[in-house]
């Protein structure tokens, strides 16, 4: 027998290995859900609510790494102060809360 024939023989055992094939691939979409989507939609949902609560003179970065504080919010845009009297018009998406706004200064 050479190599090709064994791969393409079937299986003994039909009727069993169909079921263990889709039970696999069920218990695969199982795992990806609870490791890598869930935990993505609950970072999203956070994201959200962070941009909605967002108010003028909070901190922020920018996606692109900029510092800066919010001076107004529009509909779909962001005014961020980045130095003394220098503003840049940013998306809404992105921008996010910056970590130094939610420490706590202890003086």
């Amino acid at each position: 027998m050479n190599l090709l024939s064994i791969l393409l023989q079937a299986p003994a055992a039909g009727g069993a290995s169909s079921y263990s094939g889709i039970l696999m691939m069920v218990l695969i979409f199982v795992v990806f859900y609870f490791f890598m989507i869930r935990p993505q939609q609950k970072r999203q949902k956070e994201i959200k609510k962070q941009r909605e609560a967002m108010q003028a003179g909070d901190k922020v970065v920018t996606s692109g790494g900029i510092y800066g504080k919010v001076k107004e919010i529009k509909d779909t845009t962001v005014i961020v102060e980045i130095a003394e009297n220098v503003r840049i018009k940013v998306d809404k998406n992105s921008v996010f809360a910056s970590a130094e706004d939610s420490q706590i200064d202890v003086k």
